[in-house]
């Protein structure tokens, strides 16, 4: 596996893949089980499986979809989506699930963070930091996605659970999903410098060299890549693809 990882983040609505663009759902991609199948014979490291809607439209986790997904699926899944019990932290990593990333949960559950980090161990405890530009351009970060204004500070939060035990941080940036239009470098190197733990960033990839800017210049530890992995290119057609292995190599050298 490699030091910096590269992944795939697919998002998720009612069972089907999806392409967000600034958290407004875009087109259809597929069905996330024939995703997978094709990730597994690209060998990829590690996905994500973010359902965005499991939250906000109170759907609860599509347990169903994701025992599908698993048994197919040949890589680590950090799995995001719904979850706000340590009873379904338990479920999930039962199925098979390696990561959990708690969103909207890790704010308004009061200690679920830390007690999931104490049963399950930090490095299988993600909190999603889902961060948008405000008025007068201050970064905050979003919730239940993207509608509720935490007030808090990218920073701040990436502090505040690292320090009840999350092992990584998810950084998207809702301004730049699905635009191509590159990372936000700026946050990204807050956050990276801040924390002690890993930042994986995701939100505005359109080429290799935005990926090798958010490693090498921002400090990132890891990135996910959304429109990269599922489309042809910029307005073009869906194609599940993801970079060979010595493009990546060349990447993180």
């Amino acid at each position: 596996m490699l030091s910096t990882r590269l992944m795939p983040c697919l998002l998720m609505s009612n069972g089907a893949l999806v392409k967000t663009v600034r958290f407004k759902e875009g087109p259809y991609v597929g069905d996330p089980v024939n995703a997978v199948r094709i990730f597994n014979q690209k060998e990829v490291d590690e996905l994500i499986l973010l359902d965005i809607h499991a939250t906000t439209q109170s759907r609860g986790i599509d347990f169903d979809t994701l025992e599908k997904v698993v048994s197919e699926c040949f890589m680590p899944i950090c799995y995001g989506g719904g979850v706000r019990t340590i009873e379904e932290m338990r479920r999930l990593y039962a199925l098979g699930i390696e990561k959990i990333a708690l969103g909207a949960a890790a704010f308004e559950v009061p200690n679920l963070v830390q007690e999931a980090a104490r049963e399950f161990g930090s490095q299988a405890v993600v909190v999603t930091l889902d961060v948008k530009k405000a008025l007068l351009g201050k970064l905050t970060v979003r919730t239940r996605n993207g509608t509720r204004d935490t007030k808090v500070s990218p920073l701040d939060a990436a502090r505040e659970f690292e320090a009840k035990g999350a092992g990584e941080i998810l950084l998207y940036s809702i301004d730049r999903d699905g635009t191509w239009s590159g990372f936000d470098l700026k946050v990204i190197d807050s956050v990276s410098r801040g924390v002690g733990v890993p930042v994986v960033a995701t939100g505005g990839a359109g080429s290799l060299q935005d990926i090798k800017a958010a490693v090498k210049e921002a400090g990132a530890s890891a990135v996910a890549i959304g429109s990269m992995a599922v489309f042809q290119g910029k307005d073009l057609g869906v194609l599940i693809k993801f970079p060979a292995r010595k493009d990546q190599d060349a990447l993180f050298e």
